[in-house]
């Protein structure tokens, strides 16, 4: 087993359950919650947050990234499967410092990889300084402009998906 591989499994095995909800305690969920209801009431799209501990050890053995793992959440929240394809989720992933921005071909096509990188950029700045709420509030805010660009509330929205924030 190589050193990083090795590096990487120690930082899934050991890291506490608790950490989750110490960066995200139940107050900051709820926030987290309010900020995407109170977003899609602008725009046709859904907005879903997630935060994942640690991967399973036989993920770590091989090499899972925190993308695949994204896409592996994104399919089972059924984010694909809403009826403008403009689904977008955040995903965390706390053991490997590492997140990411999937969003459904709808808004990806008007958007594009460089348009998240812009907000995935911001976030993680916050992110690197302990400000995870205020990191994803503000994934949430970003994202929403850009549904609201290309998917304006219609006066027709329907909530496709939950709002409140997951933990994995």
């Amino acid at each position: 087993m190589s050193f990083p591989l090795f590096k990487r499994l120690a930082r899934h095995l050991f890291i506490l359950p608790s950490t989750t909800r110490r960066y995200f305690p139940a107050e900051a969920m709820r926030r987290i919650e309010a900020a995407i209801a109170e977003n899609e009431t602008k725009h046709t799209g859904e907005i879903r947050f997630a935060v994942e501990t640690n991967l399973h050890m036989l993920d770590i053995l091989r090499k899972k990234s925190a993308r695949q793992r994204a896409i592996e959440i994104f399919s089972h929240l059924r984010i694909w499967d809403t009826e403008q394809n403009n689904g977008v989720l955040i995903y965390l992933l706390l053991a490997d410092h590492d997140f990411e921005i999937l969003a459904d071909r709808g808004i990806h096509h008007h958007t594009g990889t460089e348009g998240w990188e812009r907000v995935s950029l911001e976030m993680e700045k916050m992110f690197r300084q302990g400000q995870f709420e205020t990191g994803a509030l503000y994934g949430i805010q970003q994202i929403g402009h850009k549904l609201s660009q290309h998917y304006p509330a219609n006066g027709k929205n329907k909530n496709e998906l939950s709002d409140a924030p997951i933990i994995i």
